[in-house]
């Protein structure tokens, strides 16, 4: 019988904070009963194994930090808009570094979960409605959104594993990233032959 007051979602909360305190990678089944006070066992009647936990974790982060996106660029357009996203997502990184590693790491989700989860979908549809905003259209679409994942993801990376030595401080080095972004969002290269594959 599950244990009064426990969860399939408090059992998530107390498996992400986990998470950012000890990192996505070393949350244990054991670990999150003792944050909850509960033997091991009380944990199966609400959430299937460690991989659910995970998946869901990931289904949590990606909620708030859209919801938090959503805020940062609601009524903004263009540079704006670019700027408030990309900050929204890095300050996100940095609270929450275990939940953000969830969002950015490929975990088996449970199918039904997925489908009734509204943050990722929500996710899509901001950042290819802000880059609409730059008149793009397909495929330039697809590639300018990997090209912000990428930049925006390799930078939280990177500033969280203490690789930006230099003594120019990141914050400098994330605005100029955002100008040139903004830049190049504006001035896109037109598609060649064989781009709409």
């Amino acid at each position: 019988m599950a244990r009064a007051g426990l969860t399939p979602q408090r059992v998530t909360i107390a498996g992400a904070e986990l998470a950012d305190e000890v990192g996505l990678d070393k949350v244990t089944m054991s670990q999150v009963a003792r944050r909850l006070g509960v033997k091991d066992a009380s944990l199966y009647a609400h959430v299937r194994n460690l991989e659910d936990l995970r998946g869901r974790i990931a289904l949590l982060a990606a909620d708030e930090k859209t919801i938090r996106i959503a805020e940062a660029t609601s009524g903004r357009a263009g540079k704006d808009a670019l700027v408030a996203f990309a900050d929204a997502w890095r300050e996100y990184a940095h609270e929450h570094p275990g939940r953000y590693t969830a969002t950015q790491t490929r975990i088996r989700i449970d199918p039904d979960l997925a489908a009734a989860a509204a943050g990722p979908r929500r996710a899509v549809e901001l950042t290819y409605g802000m880059l609409r905003g730059y008149g793009l259209t397909e495929p330039d679409l697809t590639d300018a959104v990997r090209l912000l994942r990428s930049t925006f993801h390799g930078f939280v990376a990177l500033e969280a594993s203490g690789g930006f030595a230099h003594e120019r401080s990141p914050q400098r080095s994330w605005i100029r990233t955002l100008d040139a972004l903004h830049t190049l969002l504006e001035h896109w290269p037109p598609s060649r032959e064989g781009d709409s594959a």
